[in-house]
């Protein structure tokens, strides 16, 4: 019998994410059905972040990216793109979590909190920390 976990990320992505970036990460979240181009298949064999319908997690998975205003400045509008998922996922799909975080991790926005893992039953969770383009080891 597999283990089962709810993954969170949330984060804030820089504007300039490169597209082929977005385009892997709306793949994961489901949003973009073909294949991208710069897909590597060893990193990311499958989409992680699609939301399941039929979700063991209270309330069901989310996933959210999109572009929103974070600030004002002299120039005008400061915009960032705004990464919340919550889903469930099985163990052998942990094994694929450092990828995603290393596919998002040198454009995150703002160092700090960047989502957690936790076993399904389990009140203890692991949070990741982005910080300087990387992010605190997950233990996978």
């Amino acid at each position: 019998m597999s283990d089962h976990y709810e993954v969170v990320l949330s984060c804030l992505l820089r504007d300039d994410t490169p597209d082929p970036v977005l385009a892997v990460l709306r793949w994961h979240l489901g949003t973009e059905t073909e294949d991208p181009e710069d897909l590597d298949f060893e990193e990311h064999p499958y989409p992680l972040l699609v939301q399941n319908p039929n979700s063991r997690l209270p309330g069901g998975d989310f996933v959210s990216l999109r572009r929103e205003v974070q600030d004002f400045s002299a120039t005008g509008e400061v915009y960032a793109w705004e990464l919340f998922t919550r889903t469930y996922w099985v163990d052998d799909h942990m094994l694929h979590l450092t990828g995603l975080l290393d596919l998002i991790a040198p454009y995150v926005a703002v160092s700090g909190y960047g989502g957690h893992y936790r076993e399904e039953y389990a009140t203890a969770m692991t949070p990741f920390r982005f910080h300087g383009g990387t992010y605190d080891s997950v233990g996978f």
